[in-house]
């Protein structure tokens, strides 16, 4: 498989997959999704498959943050780019976006609608949630992007 991250839109030619953002609270801390799969714990950025009924991308994931982890989130909302994935496997490659926000209100853990399940979340610093994402290059180059604009568009101080 191969992964790239690119700062640009989208090219109207490739289709977008997944919205997910780095989110943040007023401490400058992000939150992440904490799956348990066969005892051991996955971390990952909420968010999720646009659907036909979905206004737009920040609907999109705005809809999938309160599904999977019952967080809002305050707009506006930036992009901060996308993900190239080619599979290599006869799959057209496709994008998966990345976007960065404020949290609004964290509420309590519910189960997903889409699967029943009830996740775990945690609020870390970014250089930490680098690690537990463990997404290599392309993770921190996306946190770092959304550091960035987190200090210019939301004025955080980290």
């Amino acid at each position: 498989m191969k992964l790239k991250w690119v700062e640009e839109e989208v090219p109207k030619n490739i289709e977008v997959r997944q919205v997910y953002a780095v989110v943040f609270n007023t401490e400058g801390k992000v939150l992440l999704k904490i799956e348990n799969k066969n005892g051991k714990k996955y971390y990952g950025l909420a968010g999720g498959t646009p659907e036909p009924f979905d206004k737009n991308r920040i609907e999109t994931l705005k809809r999938e943050y309160l599904e999977e982890v019952n967080t809002t989130l305050k707009e506006p909302i930036y992009y901060l780019g996308y993900q190239y994935v080619d599979e290599e496997n006869g799959i057209v490659p496709y994008a998966q976006i990345r976007m960065t926000a404020m949290i609004d209100k964290i509420g309590i853990k519910k189960p997903d609608p889409d699967n029943g399940v009830i996740y775990d979340r945690v609020l870390v610093e970014p250089k930490k949630a680098i690690e537990l994402l463990n997404w290599g290059d392309i993770g921190e180059k996306i946190i770092t992007k959304a550091v960035k604009t987190a200090k210019e568009k939301f004025g955080l101080n980290f």
